[in-house]
């Protein structure tokens, strides 16, 4: 009988690539705070850096088509007084960014379409709660305007963004630092690390923890966790030698891992970055130069090697694109934006095929922008799979969502859908609304043309000096 020696995957021969050089971001000051986070987070529509700011922190946001070097006074979002830790777009609006401090704050932010004039100094809201430093943003995958931050009081809190409510505080399940919190598919659970070096399972509604593993990793740096599409989990950490190591775990049996692949010694914290669509889990190491790549799957040995890409540079940080944002007619199947000291490169990884034809094996349906849920339906217990979209026809960004702010400050991101209906009474308070957002606007607009005149005007007055002098 023949034997099979080489495994059967679609996904075997993934070949990365670094962008060419003018499609890199140059000259961006990024930030040297030593925190393990990935200092950059990209949607189909803007790439964010956290980058070195005098007198508090900052972010700077790009238009992902805004390539080349850039202009040293691109206006960039400030308004923490201390570091920026973490950076996280919004999953349902592609203009809304939140950012975690080391001034104990979350703000969040609406980035206009336009590049605006001046910093972006004005959050929509502030959400306030941590006495210790915010290091860990995540939204939830389904529910609109449910927001994660983990601090340093070893406290995670789950905001409703849209009313600056504290839905959920938990506080007492980590004796110590928390160092990653992921969501799973569906919202339902959180997968938790701890500097007690255990790995959680924790359901936040009913606020206990379901299931843990001590040392799931024995050496003493920092674990990360990632669950899968199927609800398993992915964890990376360090052997008792130092030699960095990943595991994949079943949640209803702790004891052993289902799988562990060990790569090799080096101090650098391993990013995971996992996507569900392909079950390809990517390694990127702070400090590394390289992104190792595995494919999951349900046969043995479960945790299968691909390829590393590497590269000269090590990196700062990086950000990982959702799959909405890559080029189909490549056979784009992820691409990562690669921190350097002074920039940001894309690194695009590919299935070379040679039919130009959309490849429904590479891209099934994936998560869109619409939520499936309100905040009060999953705080209520409902829970709902993500809202997916083809991209048989490629993905185009919808324009500028604005988050509306009542009184109440409930924020509404949902685009107006179909005709526009004759007013009633019902429609009275969503029409005076849009005529109290629309006078903002103006307002704000009127504001940068009058300081932009102002600036006309201090510019010929210099300019009839100088004309004078030279007389």
């Amino acid at each position: 009988m023949s034997r099979r020696v080489v495994r059967q995957s679609k996904f075997r021969h993934v070949f990365g690539q670094a962008a060419k050089a003018d499609q890199a971001y140059e000259d961006i000051r990024v930030s040297k705070v030593t925190w393990d986070s990935s200092f950059c987070a990209v949607n189909p529509k803007f790439l964010a850096v956290i980058v070195e700011a005098g007198g508090g922190g900052a972010f700077i946001v790009l238009p992902l088509a805004k390539t080349g070097r850039v202009d040293k006074n691109h206006p960039l979002v400030t308004g923490h007084t201390a570091p920026v830790l973490d950076i996280d777009w919004c999953p349902h609006n592609d203009n809304v960014i939140a950012s975690a401090s080391d001034d104990t704050t979350v703000m969040v932010w609406q980035i206009p379409d336009y590049t605006p004039m001046r910093n972006i100094t004005e959050p929509i809201i502030t959400l306030e709660g941590h006495s210790k430093r915010v290091g860990i943003l995540s939204w939830h995958p389904t529910a609109r305007n449910v927001l994660l931050s983990a601090g340093g009081d070893n406290v995670i809190i789950i905001w409703n963004v849209g009313t600056g409510e504290v839905l959920l505080s938990l506080d007492d399940m980590h004796p110590d630092i928390i160092h990653s919190v992921c969501w799973n598919r569906n919202g339902s659970l959180l997968a938790t690390t701890c500097k007690d070096k255990t790995l959680r399972i924790v359901d936040p509604r009913k606020g206990q923890v379901v299931a843990e593993r001590a040392r799931p990793h024995e050496g003493a740096r920092p674990l990360r966790a990632v669950f899968t599409a199927d609800g398993k989990l992915l964890s990376t950490g360090f052997s008792r030698m130092s030699e960095r190591q990943l595991a994949l775990w079943d949640p209803n049996n702790f004891e052993e891992p289902v799988a562990l692949q060990e790569m090799d010694t080096s101090n650098g914290v391993l990013l995971p970055f996992y996507d569900p669509d392909s079950s390809i889990i990517y390694l990127c190491g702070k400090g590394d130069s390289s992104i190792r790549y595995f494919e999951i799957t349900d046969e043995a040995p479960f945790v299968h090697y691909l390829n590393t890409f590497s590269s000269k540079e090590p990196q700062r940080g990086m950000g990982f694109m959702p799959k909405r944002g890559l080029d189909v007619s490549k056979c784009e199947i992820a691409r990562f934006y690669k921190l350097h000291e002074r920039k940001c490169e894309p690194i695009i990884m590919t299935v070379p095929r040679k039919s130009d034809l959309f490849q429904d094996d590479l891209y099934p349906d994936t998560p869109g922008p619409e939520p499936a849920l309100e905040a009060d339906e999953w705080l209520s217990g409902q829970d709902a799979d993500p809202v997916l979209i083809s991209l048989r026809d490629g993905y185009v960004p919808p324009k500028h969502r604005e988050l509306r702010v009542t009184k109440r400050n409930i924020l509404d991101a949902r685009p107006p859908s179909g005709p526009r209906r004759s007013q009633s009474a019902s429609d009275a308070p969503l029409s005076q609304h849009t005529l109290e957002a629309l006078l903002q606007e103006i307002k704000a607009l009127r504001e940068q043309v009058q300081s932009q005149e102002q600036r006309i005007t201090a510019l010929e007055n210099m300019l009839c000096e100088l004309v004078d002098g030279t007389d």
